[in-house]
């Protein structure tokens, strides 16, 4: 079985291709990235000498570079994680998130018609759905809750996924699509919530929480995600979405209280900065179809999760140090220093 593995650089990328390696070690795993600012190529050291590993530099919207990777691997499966993906990101730029997410998503299927695949899988997110009320903790995502969309990053995932299904049916293109809630674990890009409270804790610099930190979000430990992805690619049913969340909703300032607590760190270094725009309220997943149908549940509760997250980033310093102190600098000072 030969995989092309799109964006396997990044966070989620990467970690998929080290469970694929791990688990098949007869198939062949091919990694296609742009190395953008989140994708970095030291996360994949470990397997870059694996004689069943190849990585390829290249930008899903070159459809030359795409074709000429298809007709050199021919790939059984493609899953897209190529993706622009932080939201405050798609605030300041949103036609980078259109280019990547959307036409990049259509380069890739019009050629995966073109030399033909048992499978098209497209890696999504919960928050094409919206956000839910912080008072009705009954209410869940399914696969048939509307898109309702608040960021040019989610409206752009939300096109990339109606154009996915609108090739199922035209052109009968074998596709899945999976919509996830939010994850975290090793190699995640320090500037999302866990990973950067964690840096800044451990150089006792301000973690700053947008407003009052009261935002819920259902958190999905990374290795549980791979795990489903690789249930669906290999017996989901072609044509449908599934939803994967990890039934454990938490505040954000709730997390980052308890990442202060971990380490031994002051609260006080806890700073509120001024709301993102159109900042969703509560992300929370119904992942019922994917356990009745695939047999899926998340296995990692979150106390445990983080605990190993935690570590993780105290055993790789070097690995988030380097991203800091290069480009990501420039960026994090941009949308900080002024709030």
């Amino acid at each position: 079985m030969n995989i092309i593995v799109t964006g396997g650089a990044g966070f989620i990328g990467s970690n998929f291709i080290f469970h694929l390696l791990r688990k098949y070690p007869d198939y062949r795993i091919i990694c296609l990235d742009k190395l953008t600012y989140a994708g970095n190529l030291s996360t994949l050291k470990s397997v870059m000498n694996n004689a069943h590993f190849r990585f390829v530099k290249a930008d899903i919207c070159d459809r030359k570079a795409v074709e000429t990777l298809f007709e050199e691997e021919k790939p059984d499966i493609v899953v897209n994680f190529a993706a622009e993906s932080h939201v405050d990101r798609s605030i300041e730029t949103p036609e980078i998130f259109l280019q990547t997410n959307i036409i990049g998503t259509a380069v890739l299927m019009d050629t995966c018609r073109k030399y033909g695949i048992q499978r098209y899988h497209q890696v999504s997110t919960d928050e094409v759905y919206g956000d839910l009320p912080l008072d009705r903790p009954d209410l869940f995502f399914t696969e048939t809750t509307p898109l309702h969309t608040s960021s040019p990053y989610s409206s752009s995932k939300a096109g990339a996924d109606l154009l996915v299904l609108a090739y199922y049916r035209t052109y009968g293109l074998p596709v899945t699509i999976s919509r996830c809630s939010n994850n975290y674990g090793p190699y995640h890009f320090p500037e999302k919530l866990i990973p950067l409270m964690i840096a800044n804790a451990l150089n006792d610099k301000p973690l700053p929480v947008y407003g009052e930190g009261i935002n819920v979000r259902d958190w999905l430990y990374v290795e549980d995600h791979c795990k489903a992805i690789d249930l669906i690619i290999h017996n989901g049913k072609v044509g449908e979405i599934y939803n994967v969340g990890g039934h454990n909703e938490m505040r954000n300032i709730d997390i980052v209280k308890l990442i202060c607590r971990k380490l031994g760190k002051s609260e006080s270094l806890i700073t509120f900065v001024k709301d993102r725009k159109g900042h969703d309220m509560r992300y929370a997943i119904d992942p019922t179809k994917i356990h009745q149908e695939l047999g899926w549940l998340p296995e990692t509760k979150f106390e445990d999760g983080i605990q190993k997250t935690i570590r993780w980033y105290l055993e790789n310093r070097k690995w988030w140090e380097d991203i800091i102190s290069g480009e990501y600098r420039n960026y994090y000072e941009k949308m900080y220093s002024n709030r």
